[in-house]
């Protein structure tokens, strides 16, 4: 007698079936939180849907869209053979052009710090047909990228390139704290198993290093205000989450009228000034690019891209060391950004900048 519900020849079947699983559900009738955009997180299966969402101009949930491709392939020039570096692997957008580029017989390297994001970009990679021996995947930071490809034999590379943004999967998640727009924990971590979180920090900075923070990472114009208001909000209660450090933001003594779309802009400003020094970024940034006309082998391309002034003024200063000591044969002479078109279907790159520079 068979089963109703189950195998035909129950001899031969030596894995137990799998329960059915409910997708999560939600109030009304469309999905709002993160977790409930089921539809969002899997693009391949609801591409109708998610080709929606992004001619509305936004990023399907859980996903990214990479910034520059185009401009990216141009400048950096890949070809078959040659061996590259993503140091930045992201959603592995631009890892899947490149790599594609370098086949037959080349290599790409994809590096990320992000435990949680970096097995589905590798297992996405691989679904696209990228051939085991084609691409090889690590978790660091870019830091360390001198001491990768001594791991590995290498004394340089062809092409490296960084694109120093957060990915939008990072930015959707209320579980990572990166978006003011979203309440959930104050963490900002790129790597969450590793150092304290962004309420952590808060807790333990005084006002004026916290002004200096603002100052520094985000050329905050009102980071004395803020920070007074941020310690002023701690002393009657810890800020741990995304909601409580906005609100304390949005409670400061700014100077004169200002509009909301003002305030707004110091709230992301907050958030990135306290995300760059939880990651240490600035420091991750500028030990990468001391190392990496090194990285380089003789007429190598390296491409980077910027998301705020900080980032932007040290790669330039930077290449152009680079180009004055010999280390560099050709820099850009002037930065290069998306295109109208580009700003318009994904305002998440109006703020990109790229750089670029050749090794002598």
């Amino acid at each position: 007698m068979v089963l109703k519900n189950g195998p035909k020849n129950p001899e031969l079947s030596t894995t137990p079936p799998s329960p059915h699983q409910r997708r999560v559900r939600y109030r009304g009738t469309h999905p709002r939180r993160f977790a409930e955009k089921y539809k969002e997180h899997d693009p391949e299966r609801y591409a109708a849907e998610a080709r929606k969402v992004m001619e509305s101009g936004k990023t399907p949930a859980g996903s990214h869209r990479s910034i520059c491709v185009r401009e990216i392939l141009e400048i950096l020039a890949p070809r078959p053979g040659e061996i590259a570096v993503d140091a930045t692997l992201g959603y592995g957008g631009h890892a899947l052009e490149l790599v594609r580029a370098l086949l037959p017989g080349g290599r790409l390297y994809g590096l990320d710090v992000d435990p949680l994001e970096l097995p589905k970009t590798e297992a996405r990679l691989r679904a696209a047909g990228i051939p085991a021996e084609a691409l090889m995947v690590r978790r660091t930071n870019f830091a360390g990228l001198p001491r990768l490809l001594a791991s590995e034999g290498r004394q340089g590379v062809d092409i490296v390139l960084a694109d120093l943004g957060v990915s939008s999967m990072q930015i959707d998640d209320p579980e990572r704290g990166f978006s003011y727009k979203l309440e959930g924990p104050l963490d900002l971590r790129m790597n969450p198993q590793r150092g304290r979180p962004a309420s952590a920090l808060l807790a333990a900075l005084g006002e004026a290093g916290l002004a200096e923070i603002l100052r520094e990472n985000a050329d905050e114009p009102h980071a004395g205000s803020i920070a007074a208001s941020i310690c002023q909000t701690r002393a009657r209660q810890p800020i741990a989450t995304t909601g409580a450090l906005t609100r304390a933001i949005r409670a400061a003594s700014f100077p004169g009228r200002r509009s909301k779309e003002e305030i707004d802009a110091s709230v992301r400003r907050t958030f990135q000034a306290l995300r760059i020094a939880v990651n240490d970024e600035f420091g991750a940034l500028e030990t990468f690019l001391r190392h990496l006309p090194d990285c380089l082998k003789p007429g190598g391309r390296t491409a980077i891209l910027t998301f705020h002034s900080g980032e932007d003024r040290r790669v330039k200063k930077s290449f152009q060391a680079g180009e004055r000591s010999g280390a560099y044969a050709r820099i850009a002479g002037e930065v290069i950004r998306p295109s109208a078109e580009e700003m318009r279907s994904n305002p998440r790159s109006t703020s990109a900048k790229l750089r670029w520079a050749t090794r002598a």
